[in-house]
């Protein structure tokens, strides 16, 4: 596949992912509205965000400068290497 490099591309996909995930969080308070439902969906959204800017910034900048990444994929199988390396 491909790298996205169209700037008006990459900009409408940024805005689907906010779209997306502004109508589901919406379906999902609509169905179950209440208090805990939000602060739970809240901190899952803000934790999955935390654990993406780990994945790529954290560990580029800090863990491992000759790390480049190319999705979590690829994520996943650095961490699982440097696992078994030690």
């Amino acid at each position: 596949m491909r790298d996205l490099t169209d700037p008006r591309a990459i900009k409408f996909k940024g805005i689907l992912f906010l779209f997306v995930g502004l109508m589901s969080a919406s379906l999902l308070l609509l169905e179950h509205p209440s208090l805990k439902i939000a602060t739970l969906l809240g901190i899952t959204v803000w934790c999955f965000c935390r654990a993406y800017y780990f994945a790529f910034y954290v560990i580029q900048h800090y863990v491992d400068p000759q790390y480049r990444f190319s999705g979590l994929w690829n994520f996943a199988q650095y961490f699982l290497r440097q696992r078994r390396n030690g």
